[in-house]
């Protein structure tokens, strides 16, 4: 079996400050390059998604959440011309911190935006959400 026939997983990592905005990273990795979309990577090995969602957030921005603060939220079924995606994902309010660029390689800047003037184009798991109105 090739690699581009497994289905992978991913878990989204959606968070909202008390303005109710969430934080959202251009992409600069060839996966969605030069899209928007909250941070998020792979489920690894025996990891549960909240705690993939804690530590992704960790990874790339810095800011840490304990994963019993993660409330799931949907998920999307997400193919890509290369690659095939079911992701998870979670949500966490009222956080008070600022993002740091952790992957710079992955990662051209971090944003809060407001739901109804999010920027475009986003990544194809965000979109995908996005469109069951569920935010």
């Amino acid at each position: 079996m090739s690699e581009n026939n497994i289905v992978r997983v991913g878990v989204g990592v959606w968070i909202f400050n008390p303005a109710g905005q969430v934080l959202l990273g251009k992409r600069k990795s060839k996966h969605g390059f030069d899209t928007w979309a909250p941070p998020g990577g792979h489920l690894e090995f025996g990891e549960t998604p909240q705690h993939c969602a804690a530590r992704e957030l960790l990874e790339e921005t810095g800011i840490i959440i304990p994963e019993h603060n993660f409330c799931a939220l949907s998920w999307t079924n997400d193919i890509f011309p290369e690659k095939h995606y079911i992701t998870l994902h979670y949500r966490a309010n009222n956080i008070i911190a600022e993002p740091k660029i952790m992957e710079p390689d992955k990662c051209a800047q971090w944003a809060w935006f407001n739901l109804g003037k999010l920027p475009s184009p986003l990544f194809l798991a965000a979109g995908n959400l996005l469109k069951q109105k569920i935010l």
